[in-house]
C-alpha cells in the first residue's frame, strides 16, 4: 500500500496507480479454487476445460475481479470507504497472462459533507485484451477533518 490518498488531492481525469499481476500460474488457479470454494473443474482440469470447448483452464472471474479490487483498495488507503464496486467480465484470463488493472477518476464531488470519487476501472492482458471493466464509488477522507 502506498499510504493514504485524500479527497483534496484527487481530480477528475487522474489515473490511479496500476496493479500488475502475473504471469498467472496454474497453481494460482488451484489455490484460488481452495480459498474461494469454487472448484469448477473448468478452472483446474485441462481435459475438462478442453472438453468444454476452451483451449485450456482459465482464471476464475472472481480472481480477475479481486485484482481490480486490490488495486482500488491499495489506492484509497485505510481511511477510504468503498461505497460501490461493480464489474463486468469481458474475456477470460489464461495461464501465462500478465494482467494490468488501471483506474481513472471520472467524477469528484461533495455530497452531505462527504468527499466522493467515481472511478472507471479496467483490466487488460499483455496482449491488450480487456478482461474486466468496472466502476466504483469511494468516499475519501479530507485533510482538514
Amino acid at each position: 500500500m502506498s499510504g493514504q490518498v485524500y479527497f483534496e488531492d484527487v481530480h477528475e481525469g487522474d489515473s490511479i496507480p496500476a496493479l500488475v499481476k502475473g504471469p498467472l500460474e496454474r497453481i494460482q488457479l488451484v489455490k484460488y479454487a481452495g480459498a474461494s470454494g469454487d472448484f469448477n473443474p473448468i478452472h483446474v482440469d485441462e481435459v475438462y476445460a478442453q472438453a468444454a470447448g476452451m483451449k485450456s483452464v482459465f482464471a476464475h472471474g472472481m480472481l480477475s475481479m479481486a485484482f481490480v479490487g486490490q488495486m482500488l483498495t491499495d489506492w484509497m488507503g485505510p481511511l477510504g470507504e468503498l461505497k460501490r464496486f461493480q464489474v463486468r467480465f469481458s474475456a477470460v484470463a489464461w495461464p501465462g497472462d500478465v494482467i494490468t488493472s488501471t483506474g481513472t477518476t471520472v467524477r469528484h464531488w461533495e455530497e452531505k459533507g462527504e468527499g466522493l470519487v467515481e472511478l472507471a476501472l479496467e483490466s487488460k492482458s499483455q496482449e491488450g485484451t480487456v478482461t474486466v471493466k468496472g466502476a466504483a464509488c469511494v468516499r475519501l477522507p479530507r485533510r482538514s477533518a
